[in-house]
Order: structure tokens, then C-alpha cells, then sequence
């Protein structure tokens, strides 16, 4: 408890809202990441002490993950690409006049989901490293997947274009280097395309671009919502989240602590993959896509979840599975200390303050989100004719800034352009990020399977039973399939 109480401090308690409330603004820019934040804000916290250096950079962390969610709920643009999910029916509400409702809902759902992942890191890290330690190629491989089987959840009515749209998603992540053979794939002889189409351009392009040139095309005195804008409570909310929609707030909790922990996975694939499972066992699925309050609680539940999670290999093994823990790692050895067992025993001062601090941030998280949704929402009312131009301008600002690259402000504008004709023919955006997403994850775990199975004299399935975590995501991979079989047989039917 003595290390505790060195939390309670002003400087450190300005030093984690400073973070916290960073990382919202972060993750609301479209483009910008809880990554580029984290490594931004390194070098200032090299004069801090560790503590207060760590804990800015983990407000800034958790605060990125609960960001993203509000300019994917106001203006259909994802601030971060783990937000992509709460956008298919954040924004839907946000026409409604629903805006703040869904904000508060997605608020509720990143305060209890980082509650559960941090809790998770504090009280199972051992546990839950051990599990890390068991998930290798084959089981990378039926996770993504599983993944891609909930395109049937994504696709609304026609499944048969959310299956074109997923593919098209796969296809379009293998352009560039093919990791077996060195030679490279769909470039069309482009130096700019050989190292593959980066995550955010088509991510922006897809939702933020395609939103703003279709309300270009009715512009005139036009605002982003022509309903009023409901009124809501934080606390009534949080208490009907919590008893309505249990379901999908657990499960996403679980499965955001759970797939953060896996090396590799992250943020994004534990939304869309919570998003889908509360869907695939929502009484009202049709809702989904059209403003339903059950997935925007499991997306954000899982996405502010797997933060704790992406945490417990970090400082329980020393081994960072993300990009934002990668840049942690270095933070850590920069101020001297080793991240791993060793942290707990030969720093307690370090590592039991930053354990406890992250759900500090989550505190902090809640007070700006529940004040600043009354200031968010005004966006709603500005017209159109001013926001389209900030918005595109901060769109490309974003593409921009990961590679410093104007060729990737082109495949923005590509992917927008891609985005308005997909709208145009009802084919679904969400199986296309999925496909983007998973596509890289599922190729190389398969080629990582097969090499191994092949050094050990076995076959792929053989290799595979022989893996216990392996059979369970294998028989839940059926599971999906077999329950969106079933989904189509009775849309089919009606």
C-alpha cells in the first residue's frame, strides 16, 4: 500500500489526466493512434521520474482506445482502427439524434471493459502470460480465422457480398512482399505498393473520405444530423448497460483481456470479433448495422479490455505483442528497468504503482468523456460545407503522418472513391477492414504452421489436434460457421 500512495500526488495526478486527456484528442484525429501518441509523448517523459513517466504514457495508452470511438459515433470516422466496429452503428444512432446516448454508451463500455482488463493484468498476469506463452502460429491462425467466419455477422442481409467484401479485404492485404518467397505480389511494378497498402489509409478512406463526399453531394444548409438531439444521463445509462446488456458487455470484456494477450492480435480483431459474437447471439441482429446499443458496448468493452491484456506479456514475461507495448518496453529500459519477473521483485516501487495507476486512468477517462460529450455532440450542427474540408484536411494529415508518404493521401482518396461505389451497389465496408485486417495475420500463421508441422514429420491437422488451445479455437471456429449457416438458411427462407 505504501507504493500506492505515491499516486495521490498532484504532480502525478495532473501527469495522468494530462495523458489521459491527450490520448482522447489522439485517438479522435483520424489516422492518429494510441502508437504514434505513446512514441510522440516518449522523449518529454525522459526527465520524469519512472512512475510518472510510465503512468502518462498508459493515460495516453488507455485514453486512445476510448477516442477513437467518438469521431467514429459523431462523424463516422474512426480516430483509431480499433474503433472501426463502434462506427457500423455508432454513427447510424448519431443520425438519430442519438449522438451523446451512444457516446455515453461507448464511455460505460471502455470504463468497465478497461476495469476487467486491468484488473485482469493486476490479479492473472501470471496466469494469463502462460497462456501467451501457448498461442503460436496454428493458434494465430484459427484465431484469424474465426475472425474472418463472422463476416456472416457483418454482412447484414446479403452475405453473399459481405463474403466478396471479406475477400476482397484478403486480396487486397497481400499486395506487396510475399513473406515465403521474398517476391513481391499485386504491386504493378510500384515501389510505393511493396510494402503492402498500410491499415489507415484504407481504413480512413473507406469510412471517414466515403462519409464526406456523400454528404458533399447534399451540401446545401445541410448539417450532419437533421433530428434534435436527444437528451442523456451518464449514470442512468451505465446502469442500463450494465443490466440489458450484460451479455455482450462480459464477453467483449473477456475476449478484449483475452485476444490482447495473444502477441499480435490486438485491439481491432478483439472488436470486430466481440462485435460479431454479440450480433451472433443478439435476440434483435437486424439492429446491428442500423444503431444497435449491444454492439457498441461489445466493441468497446473488448477494445479498452485488451489494453490490460496487451500489458500482462509486457511486464510479466518482457515481451512486448504490440506496437504500443513494443514502444512501453523501451520506455522501461530507458529508465533503467527490466520489464519481466524481475520488474516485480527488484522495482516493486515501479511496477505496483503503474498496475494500479492504469485503473486510475480509466477514472479519469470516465470524468472527460462524461464531461466532454456535451461538447462533442455540438459537431452535430455544424454544416456541412465547413466540417467536410477540417475533416478531409485531418484525414489526410493522418494518412500522411505514418509513413510521411503523399502516396498514401492518394490511396485515401482511392479508398473513399472505392467506398462511395461500394455504398452505391450495397456492398458492405466491415468484411473489407476485417479482410485488411486478419488477411496478414491468418497468411503468415499458416505458413509458420506449415513449415513447423513439415520439420516435425507431420501433417497440418495432425500438427494441429496435438495443440490443446488449438482444438478448442478449432471446434469454435465450427461453431461460427455453423451458426452462420444456419443465419443464412433462415434469411434464405424468409
Amino acid at each position: 500500500m505504501e507504493y500506492i500512495s505515491h499516486l495521490f500526488n498532484f504532480y502525478t495526478l495532473l501527469l495522468v489526466f494530462m495523458g489521459t486527456l491527450g490520448g482522447i484528442f489522439i485517438g479522435v484525429l483520424p489516422g492518429l493512434s494510441g502508437p504514434t501518441g505513446v512514441a510522440l509523448l516518449l522523449p518529454f517523459t525522459f526527465a520524469m521520474t519512472p512512475v510518472n513517466g510510465l503512468l502518462m504514457l498508459g493515460g495516453l495508452y488507455m485514453g486512445s482506445s476510448y477516442g477513437g470511438s467518438i469521431s467514429a459515433i459523431l462523424l463516422n470516422a474512426p480516430g483509431t482502427e480499433y474503433a472501426a466496429a463502434t462506427a457500423l452503428d455508432g454513427f447510424p444512432l448519431m443520425r438519430q439524434g442519438r449522438g451523446k446516448e451512444a457516446l455515453y454508451y461507448s464511455l460505460s463500455a471502455s470504463a468497465v471493459g478497461g476495469i476487467i482488463g486491468v484488473g485482469a493484468l493486476i490479479t492473472m498476469a501470471p496466469y494469463l502470460a502462460k497462456v501467451a506463452l501457448k498461442f503460436g502460429p496454428p493458434e494465430m491462425f484459427l484465431l484469424a480465422a474465426a475472425g474472418l467466419a463472422i463476416i456472416g455477422a457483418l454482412a447484414g442481409k446479403n452475405i453473399s457480398k459481405g463474403i466478396i467484401a471479406g475477400a476482397l479485404g484478403v486480396l487486397i492485404s497481400t499486395v506487396g512482399e510475399d513473406i515465403g518467397t521474398g517476391f513481391y505480389r499485386l504491386t504493378f511494378g510500384m515501389e510505393n505498393l511493396e510494402c503492402g497498402i498500410p491499415l489507415v489509409p484504407a481504413l480512413v478512406g473507406l469510412f471517414a473520405v466515403t462519409e464526406m463526399i456523400n454528404q458533399s453531394l447534399n451540401i446545401k444548409n445541410a448539417t450532419l444530423s437533421n433530428m434534435p438531439m436527444q437528451e442523456a444521463a451518464f449514470m442512468p445509462i451505465f446502469k442500463n448497460m450494465v443490466k440489458r446488456f450484460k451479455s455482450p458487455l462480459w464477453k467483449g470484456s473477456f475476449l478484449g483481456t483475452i485476444i490482447g494477450v495473444m502477441p499480435g492480435a490486438g485491439a481491432t480483431v478483439a472488436s470486430f470479433i466481440a462485435y460479431g459474437e454479440a450480433k451472433r447471439a443478439s435476440k434483435t441482429p437486424e439492429k446491428f448495422g442500423n444503431g444497435s446499443l449491444e454492439g457498441i458496448v461489445a466493441a468497446e468493452s473488448a477494445n479498452n479490455a485488451s489494453v490490460g491484456g496487451a500489458l500482462v506479456p509486457l511486464l510479466s514475461l518482457g515481451i512486448p505483442g504490440s506496437t504500443t507495448t513494443a514502444i512501453l518496453y523501451g520506455a522501461l529500459t530507458i529508465h533503467g528497468l527490466v520489464p519481466g519477473p524481475r520488474l516485480f521483485v527488484e522495482n516493486p516501487e515501479v511496477a505496483y504503482p503503474f498496475l494500479f495507476g492504469m485503473l486510475l486512468t480509466v477514472v479519469i477517462m470516465v470524468a472527460i468523456g462524461i464531461v466532454g460529450a456535451n461538447y462533442f455532440t455540438k459537431v452535430m450542427y455544424v454544416p456541412v460545407k465547413i466540417l467536410v474540408p477540417v475533416i478531409l484536411t485531418l484525414c489526410f494529415l493522418g494518412a500522411y503522418s505514418i509513413n510521411n508518404s503523399v502516396f498514401d493521401i492518394l490511396l485515401t482518396i482511392l479508398f473513399g472513391l472505392l467506398g462511395v461505389l461500394f455504398k452505391r451497389i450495397s456492398i458492405p465496408i466491415a468484411p473489407i477492414v476485417l479482410g485488411i485486417i486478419l488477411g496478414p495475420i491468418g497468411e503468415e500463421s499458416l505458413r509458420q504452421s506449415m513449415v513447423i508441422a513439415s520439420a516435425h514429420g507431420k501433417t497440418l491437422m495432425g500438427y494441429v489436434i496435438g495443440r490443446p488451445i488449438s482444438i478448442i479455437l478449432f471446434l469454435l471456429l465450427l461453431a461460427v460457421l455453423g451458426t452462420s449457416f444456419s443465419a443464412f438458411m433462415k434469411m434464405k427462407k424468409n
